[in-house]
């Protein structure tokens, strides 16, 4: 894991478990997140479209055994759903901005029940140029919500009607490499939530994404 974003994302946990530390601990992950972003950014301006749908990791097991494109999708539609669907409990980005539509995508979901060569496939059919739209959208969106929380928010846990709406909005496929996401998150607080997919989920995925692209340009592509 990259040093610099552990050890951030351990002040981030650190300072967010005491209220007189809480809003610190709020910049510190901010900061975090500015600069994985940047990097997600940088491959857009160095990359060719073909690099973020190829799969050179597509035997192996770990997060890199995806594609960038999937990757930066899988990230930023659990975080929508989450900042949204659960802690601030209004309308998706991706719905508000009709963002199936203009990111081609076949999918509403993380992607989680997609595997090998459909993950490929997948990451190719995307309008790239909307895909950072949409990103880009979630992110601010996001961090507007963190902005907007008091300490006590962070004990807030989620309920069974949270859950309920998460099913009816068809958005984690129910296959079974997918499904259990739900219990996951509806077993945690908005601490908890903030945790991982806001940070932690972004180092695994983002790193993920660096070598995958660092193992292409090594082949000279």
């Amino acid at each position: 894991m990259n040093k610099e974003w552990s050890e951030l994302n351990k002040t981030v946990q650190t300072k967010m478990r005491k209220e007189v530390t809480f809003r610190e601990g709020m910049e510190v992950l901010l900061e975090l997140r500015k600069q994985m972003f940047h990097e997600l950014l940088q491959m857009k301006t160095e990359l060719s479209r073909d690099t973020f749908h190829a799969i050179p990791f597509i035997h192996a097991d770990g997060y890199h055994s995806k594609t960038i494109a999937y990757s930066i999708w899988h990230i930023f539609r659990i975080e929508d759903i989450v900042a949204h669907t659960l802690i601030g409990r209004d309308e998706q980005i991706f719905f508000l901005g009709d963002y199936q539509k203009r990111t081609g995508s076949p999918i509403i979901t993380t992607g989680n029940e997609l595997a090998g060569q459909q993950i490929a496939d997948f990451s190719e059919t995307l309008n790239l140029d909307e895909l950072y739209r949409y990103i880009t959208d979630v992110k601010i969106s996001t961090e507007d919500m963190l902005k907007g929380l008091s300490f006590a928010d962070l004990k807030r846990k989620m309920t069974d009607a949270d859950k309920e709406r998460l099913k009816a909005l068809g958005i984690v496929s129910e296959a079974d490499k997918a499904y259990w996401l739900i219990d996951y998150w509806c077993g945690k607080n908005v601490r908890g939530l903030i945790q991982m997919p806001f940070s932690r989920h972004w180092i695994m995925h983002v790193e993920a994404s660096l070598r995958i692209r660092n193992k292409i340009m090594n082949k000279g592509h």
